[in-house]
C-alpha cells in the first residue's frame, strides 16, 4: 500500500474479523505517517458524524495539511448523514486519507452498496478466518514480520494458543522477536508453547487418518477428559487432513521434514481424492456443530473419528 493509494481516497474496511480490520486501519495510518511524519491522525464514530464534523475532521490544521481520519461503526451512520458522507466520498480532499470501518452484517448495507460504486473508494474486506485457516494466518503473520514459520509449526502453534487472532498474532510476534532471521520450526514453537495436550491433538489426527479408530477414540477421550478444547482438537484434525489432501493431490512441500513426508506417504496409501473430499466435508460439518448446531461436542468428535476411519476403509 502506497500513499497515493490512500490520500485523496476513501478506504472502506468491512467484515466481522475485528482484528484484521484493525490491522488494515493501522497499515493505512502507517502509510500516511511514512509519507508525512507530521500528519494529523483523528478518529470519530459514525453515529456522531455530520457533514459539519466530517468537514472539521478533514480540514487542514495549523500544523499539517495531511490528515488520516478513521470513522468507526459505519453501520450506525444516521440516515441524515448518508448524503453528506457520499458527497465527500465522491470527491475526497487530496491530502486526506478517510477510513470507513463497517463491522459486518446487514445493517448499513445500503450505504456500503453506494460507496462501492464510487471510483474513489477502495474496499478492504476482513473475511472471517475458519479454524482450518488459522495455520495459514500464522504463516502469513510471520512472513509479514520478515520471518519464516513452518506449516507444521504453525499448526502446533494454533493448537497451543487457540483461535483468537490477537493471541495468535502476539505469539507469532514473540517467536519472530526471539528468533530473528531464523526459520521457526516445530521445536522452537514447542519450546515456548508445547505441552502434552497439544501433542495429543496431533496423535488423534494421525490415528484418525491412518484408520486406527480404536487408538483415535482412546486418545480423543483422554484429551477431552484432560480439559483440552474440542475446537483445538478439530483444528489439528483439519490441519492434518489439509496436509494429506495436498500430498495426495501432488502438491508436495519441498521444505517438509522427512519424518512428515514418510507419515503422509503411509497415510496416503489408504485414501482416494473422493474419500478425502468427503472427509473434508465431514470436518466442516463437525466445525459447524461445535459452533452451536450440536449440544454434545464429545459426540461430534467421536462421530467424526468413526466417519473418517470408515472413509479410509472404503477408499
Amino acid at each position: 500500500m502506497r500513499a497515493e493509494d490512500v490520500l485523496g481516497r476513501v478506504v472502506l474496511v468491512t467484515g466481522k474479523e475485528e482484528f484484521l480490520s484493525a490491522l488494515t486501519v493501522e497499515e493505512v495510518r502507517a502509510v500516511v505517517r511514512a509519507h508525512d511524519p507530521e500528519a494529523e491522525i483523528s478518529e470519530a464514530t459514525a453515529v456522531d458524524l455530520t457533514l459539519a464534523t466530517l468537514g472539521e475532521l478533514s480540514a487542514p490544521s495549523l500544523f499539517s495539511t495531511v490528515r488520516c481520519v478513521v470513522v468507526r461503526g459505519l453501520e450506525n451512520l444516521p440516515d441524515e448523514s448518508v448524503d453528506g458522507l457520499l458527497g465527500y466520498a465522491a470527491a475526497p480532499a487530496d491530502d486526506v486519507a478517510l477510513i470507513l470501518v463497517h463491522g459486518g452484517g446487514p445493517k448499513g448495507s445500503g450505504v456500503l452498496a453506494k460507496l462501492r460504486k464510487l471510483p474513489t473508494v477502495t474496499e478492504e474486506k476482513s473475511a472471517e478466518i475458519k479454524p482450518w485457516e488459522m495455520g495459514s494466518f500464522a504463516v502469513g503473520e510471520a512472513r509479514r514480520r520478515g520471518a519464516t514459520l513452518d506449516k507444521r509449526a504453525a499448526e502446533v502453534l494454533v493448537v497451543a494458543v487457540g483461535h483468537d487472532l490477537r493471541s495468535l498474532a502476539a505469539a507469532v510476534d514473540q517467536l519472530t522477536s526471539d528468533f530473528p532471521g531464523e526459520r521457526i520450526d516445530e521445536e522452537k514453537v514447542g519450546r515456548y508453547f508445547g505441552g502434552r495436550a497439544e501433542v495429543k491433538n496431533y496423535e488423534i489426527a494421525d490415528a484418525m487418518l491412518a484408520g486406527n479408530r480404536a487408538l483415535a477414540l482412546q486418545e480423543l477421550r483422554w484429551a477431552i477428559e484432560s480439559g483440552t478444547s474440542e475446537v483445538y482438537i478439530l483444528s489439528a484434525v483439519a490441519g492434518q487432513l489439509r496436509s494429506l489432501a495436498n500430498h495426495v493431490a501432488g502438491n508436495r512441500d519441498g521444505g517438509m521434514p522427512s519424518w512428515k513426508q514418510k507419515s503422509l506417504n503411509q497415510q496416503a496409501r489408504g485414501w482416494t481424492p473422493p474419500a478425502l473430499a468427503r472427509a473434508i466435508r465431514a470436518v466442516a460439518k463437525a466445525d459447524a456443530d461445535l459452533k452451536g448446531a450440536s449440544s454434545d461436542a464429545s459426540y461430534t468428535l467421536e462421530r467424526l473419528v468413526l466417519t473418517i476411519a470408515a472413509l479410509r476403509e472404503a477408499a
